[in-house]
């Protein structure tokens, strides 16, 4: 949705930052503010900071945020988005191309009955106006659905074709930066120049053969359909296809004859779409199975197994169980993907890798050492694979660069976009296991920082059609079994709902009021749970939660905070959304 931009270091005063849970926010200005300061101001926002007057700090038991500040300082939406903003980096065709494409987002809810079934014709009309039906029939595909780790299964099940030799295409969403990021040839997201071209000929196209009764095609279903134009006309060997929401009506359905398909964890998540049961979203899963296509799953609750196998039994599919990859047959290499939980998602890749290289007659091109090892290529594919946003650590290069002089982090972001309850659990799993690992490697390096603090402060947000009811307690409860707790938790609005695809889409220039109800709401149900209010070493602490105007002012504030206190490590976990971890990574990037 965004492209970066960057700018040279220059010393900064301190920005304004929220207020702590008594106070709860910072209201937009109201006050008229002069163009030279706005301009001043807009200036100092798009610069990494060197130095700020400092905020005190309470050393225990929490982390208080700065307290209120003068009116005349505070942002406006405007200047909140042009923070964020930057300087664009894709062409003004490209910018053109985004501007089209943002043109087809719908502003209705996805939970609308016309996401389901009764437009689902359409597709067809889509794939018949562009002369798709043919080039689609002849890809060789590997579908993928699932509630959790469909992504991470596509991404692993392409890489290890790739390491096998073959051109890949790998079609998956969301994109975290640009919309390119969806569409992979090599390994690689497309180049500019190749997706404005494929953009135009289907643009064109559709709008040529489009109208009343057959409207242009919403936000996805365009881009599958981009998806298919691409993958043939460079004709690929394999497309990995990640569904995009359930499965039966999902754009990339219309591939009728799959080579092997695979339904990865199942949980809810979109249950307004999909059902409010796990059988019931099972069976909306369970609509990318075909006669006589070999599937594959990973192990299930028994509500929706027996969903998966009742439908894979009445196509006359045999459905097969993969269970989570056994490390040890990696050789001691490294999944490519971090976190326990890529063992399953990597078992189930493994299998459909493997039977996709058997249906097309390539078994020859695999090689193995030792039967209980993997194929070479394999173990390539699994432990180089590469997904940003899915248990990612970044340390903030500003920061640490210009502070750090023993090459510790003082301000590390550990970035995961999960957005369900059995993600949220695993999220948290993950991030216990390597801020712990974090401590002992410090202690065992014996550096000169090795006694320093760490806290964790928790960056949220969700979608409003997730319930953070089932989410925060999830994350919450799983880090306190594992004996982690945050001492901060700060609660922000998607940068990205100010931008919508273009670099150069500009916020409103009005001085409107932000609506942070939302993020009010997250932060009562915050409040409301019985570990948030734990501060350091478990402390009671009343200070521990904040909402923030926007996200460049929470990433402000957090580096104020590292800068004035040197001898702390911060450990920020970025959670809920994988919009708001794209967002992150934009600015930490610029």
């Amino acid at each position: 949705m965004r492209a970066g931009g960057g700018a040279s270091p220059r010393p900064a005063p301190p920005l304004p930052a929220a207020t702590s849970a008594t106070a709860t926010l910072l209201a937009p200005a109201s006050v008229a503010m002069p163009a030279p300061r706005l301009a001043h101001l807009r200036r100092l926002l798009l610069l990494p900071l060197r130095s700020a007057a400092p905020h005190p700090l309470a050393p225990n038991p929490g982390l208080p945020l700065p307290g209120p500040v003068h009116p005349s300082l505070l942002l406006p939406r405007a200047m909140a988005g042009a923070a964020y903003e930057g300087v664009a980096t894709g062409s003004a065709e490209y910018e053109e191309v985004l501007g089209c494409l943002g043109s087809l987002i719908t502003q209705k809810v996805r939970a609308d009955t016309g996401n389901r079934g009764n437009q689902w014709k359409l597709m067809a009309k889509y794939v018949q106006i562009l002369e798709l039906e043919e080039p689609i029939a002849q890809l060789k595909v590997i579908h993928v659905a699932g509630t959790k780790g469909k992504g991470s299964t596509c991404t692993f099940a392409e890489s290890i074709l790739r390491s096998c030799g073959f051109r890949t295409g790998l079609f998956t969403s969301p994109h975290l930066i640009d919309v390119r990021e969806r569409f992979r040839l090599d390994g690689l997201d497309i180049s500019e120049e190749k997706f404005i071209r494929y953009f135009w000929w289907c643009w064109n196209k559709l709008k040529d053969k489009t109208g009343d009764d057959v409207p242009m095609p919403a936000y996805f279903r365009f881009l599958a359909l981009l998806a298919f134009k691409i993958f043939s006309d460079e004709q690929v060997d394999v497309a990995v296809l990640e569904v995009g929401l359930g499965g039966k009506y999902d754009a990339t359905n219309v591939v009728r004859a799959p080579v092997v398909c695979g339904i990865s964890s199942l949980g809810y998540d979109h249950m307004q779409i999909l059902g409010n049961t796990l059988g019931e979203i099972a069976g909306e899963k369970a609509g990318i199975l075909k006669k006589g296509v070999p599937a594959y799953t990973v192990p299930q609750p028994e509500e929706a197994m027996s969903v998966l196998m009742h439908r894979a039994s009445e196509l006359g599919v045999s459905l097969q169980v993969v269970q989570p990859l056994d490390p040890q047959k990696l050789e001691d290499q490294p999944l490519g993907l971090h976190g326990e939980h890529q063992y399953m998602n990597a078992g189930l890749a493994v299998a459909l890798a493997n039977t996709w290289l058997e249906k097309q007659g390539h078994l020859d091109r695999i090689h193995v050492q030792h039967s209980d090892t993997l194929p070479d290529q394999f173990i390539k594919g699994l432990s180089s694979a590469c997904l940003r946003g899915r248990a990612q650590i970044v340390p903030d290069p500003q920061v640490n660069s210009e502070n750090d002089k023993h090459g510790n982090s003082s301000l590390v972001f550990y970035l995961d976009g999960a957005h369900s309850p059995e993600s949220m659990e695993m999220c948290a799993r993950w991030f216990a296991h390597v801020t712990n690992n974090d401590r002992i490697q410090e202690v065992s390096l014996e550096q000169p920082h090795t006694d320093r603090n760490s806290r964790k402060i928790l960056l949220f947000n969700c979608m409003t059609v997730r319930d953070p009811q089932r989410l925060l307690p999830c994350l919450l409860d799983t880090c306190a079994q594992n004996d982690i707790h945050f001492e901060q938790a700060l609660f922000v609005p998607n940068q990205s709902q100010y931008n919508k695809l273009g670099s150069l889409a500009s916020p409103p220039s009005k001085c409107e009021q932000i609506d942070l109800s939302w993020q009010l709401s997250l932060q009562r149900v915050w409040e409301s749970l019985p570990n948030s209010n734990k501060g350091l070493n478990g402390a009671n602490s009343s200070r521990t939660s904040s909402v923030f105007e926007s996200l460049p002012l929470a990433i402000q504030w957090l580096r104020e905070t590292a800068q004035q206190n040197q001898s702390t490590q911060f450990q920020v976990l970025v959670t809920g959304s994988l919009h708001l971890v794209g967002d992150v990574l934009r600015l930490l990037e610029k």
